[in-house]
């Protein structure tokens, strides 16, 4: 009988990435720059990924003086062969970059259906697919695909959105599945509602669809099914990407962490 795996106490063991390489996409603004600055603070070295080149400066600038670096990749998502190479030797690889707009469905246009298709699922295969190798070659890898409590719930009006976090819902558990042998964890984070400019434009979309105020977006559409009454902040989810990142996860795989403030309790 294979003796029981001793971990150290939880207190023992703060996330320390030295020495390890981070892939955020998206990472100039909102979620994925907390998560860029999380992970450097840990000791990575973050490839920072957005085609945004003036958010990436500043995002530089604030990780300058961290343990880790926070290196600035220009790159859209929609060149899928250059999404997957930049992947090659991530060891952390974070697929968070996102897109909405929010539309019925007999007015929704199909070319940004088929885009946010592209960046939301097929670009986060892409840099799987381009991680995998280096991971599966060392025994060692984390993949935290940054998903939604849409990725569990639908709303009226986001069918692109809906459905390509969804995907990548299954796409993360299948990830999960083949990776295990190889030291390979591969998890969703599931926020609802984040105070990010993806949201703010949202409310202006959300305002027009339903022809209400951005006030009465926010509290009557955004937050009607969450128990708690507010956004969450970006570094609310940083921390939990960051937890799967950590030794106390290494057992965690092929599920989603949910951050929707009692939303998926209904």
């Amino acid at each position: 009988m294979t003796a029981p795996r001793v971990l150290p106490a939880p207190h023992a063991s703060p996330l320390d990435l030295g020495g390890r390489t981070a892939l955020v996409t998206g990472a100039a603004g909102g979620i994925g720059r907390a998560c860029a600055l999380r992970l450097a603070a840990a000791g990575a070295k973050v490839r920072a990924v957005d085609r945004d080149a003036a958010g990436l400066e500043v995002l530089a600038e604030q990780g300058r003086d961290l343990a880790g670096t926070v290196e600035p990749h220009v790159l859209d998502l929609t060149d899928l062969d250059a999404a997957e190479h930049a992947a090659a030797g991530t060891d952390v690889l974070v697929n968070n970059a996102g897109l909405q707009l929010v539309r019925p469905i007999d007015e929704f246009p199909p070319d940004v259906f088929h885009t946010v298709l592209t960046v939301m699922l097929e670009a986060p295969f892409r840099l799987i697919r381009g991680a995998l190798p280096h991971m599966y070659g060392q025994g060692w890898g984390r993949i935290v695909n940054v998903s939604s409590v849409h990725g569990l719930r639908a709303s009226a009006y986001k069918s692109a959105y809906v459905a390509a976090k969804h995907g990548l819902e299954g796409l993360s558990k299948t990830a999960a599945l083949e990776g295990a042998p190889h030291g390979v964890t591969s998890n969703c984070v599931n926020p609802a509602y984040v105070r990010t400019p993806l949201v703010e434009k949202q409310l202006a979309d959300q305002a027009r669809a339903h022809g209400i105020s951005e006030e009465r977006v926010l509290t009557e559409v955004l937050l009607k099914d969450s128990a708690v009454k507010r956004l969450i902040e970006p570094d609310e989810v940083a921390e939990a990407v960051s937890y799967l990142c950590g030794p106390q996860a290494s057992f965690v795989t092929g599920t989603s962490l949910v951050l929707d403030g009692g939303w998926t309790a209904h």
